[in-house]
């Protein structure tokens, strides 16, 4: 396998080929600083991957990987990006994966893994293999949710918060209520809250929906929960004492939640022990 590597900058190019260099997953690993000479080296090529700046001053990630594809629509990209994660939710939906700079060699493998993993996957008739979950979810860091590679853009911040929290308790069913008094803290839970919290619910329901991936979350009798064996959460990874998810945690957890640092006090506590 071979994979292309483009940014302006010199540095972090050398140093973003060193480290995929490093993971031993590719034969061969080219470097470009001008993006034509990537799209060039397609002809001559089998590229399974790109790792692509998003911000060129020729030519944008975005429109670079469009130019990729139409050459090699079988190629997977990853962006490399050093905007907040905000800012990459619009980049994503195009991408395999996203990577923040500075790299950090831990995300990189987790990365590259799934998009090879995604590449892998497909049958002969051009099928999804039915062992390998659609949904990854991220908790180190930031919280994502990611379908086939690309990350689930919620139309309401609490509908994004309200799954994230399901995924903290990993699997348990949790009552509404409960939910209300984990998002909202110290609010009263009266009737026009109630109504808003069916609101937010009814949001994630279309959203997952929109996906394709509804069966992720049930809601029985009020009780709501993530069906954990759906989906491929570095948290559960970490929990069942995998090596590559416990190397990943740099001790960042749901960073944007403020409810999420009991389990994040916890998984740093296992990394001392």
């Amino acid at each position: 396998m071979n994979a292309i590597c483009v940014d302006d900058e010199a540095l972090i190019l050398t140093r973003t080929v060193n480290l995929v260099k490093k993971t031993k997953l590719f034969e061969n690993v080219e470097s470009f600083m001008d993006p034509y000479d990537a799209i060039d080296y397609l002809d001559s090529a089998s590229v399974t991957l790109a790792l692509l700046d998003i911000d060129m001053p020729q030519m944008g990630g975005l429109e670079l990987a469009q130019k990729l594809k139409e050459k090699n629509p079988d190629i997977k990209v990853i962006f490399l990006t050093g905007y907040s994660e905000y800012a990459v939710d619009a980049y994503a939906l195009h991408a395999t994966g996203y990577l923040l700079k500075p790299i950090s060699y831990d995300k990189l493998v987790s990365e590259l893994e799934y998009a090879l993993q995604t590449a892998g996957s497909a049958t002969e008739s051009g099928t999804k293999s039915k062992d390998v979950p659609r949904v990854k979810v991220e908790t180190f860091g930031y919280f994502n949710i990611l379908v086939d590679g690309k990350l689930v853009a919620f139309k309401r911040n609490k509908a994004k918060e309200l799954i994230a929290c399901l995924v903290d308790r990993r699997g348990q069913f949790v009552s509404r209520k409960d939910i209300f008094y984990i998002l909202w803290e110290d609010d009263d839970y009266d009737r026009a809250k109630q109504k808003y919290l069916d609101t937010i619910i009814r949001s994630l329901k279309d959203t997952l929906e929109e996906y394709g991936i509804s069966d992720i979350f049930e809601i029985e009798s009020g009780q709501m929960r993530i069906v954990a064996d759906k989906i491929d959460c570095d948290l559960f990874k970490f929990l069942n004492k995998d090596k590559a998810a416990m190397n990943s945690f740099t001790g960042e957890y749901m960073s944007s939640y403020t409810w999420a640092s009991e389990t994040e006090g916890y998984l740093t506590e296992m990394m001392e022990i």
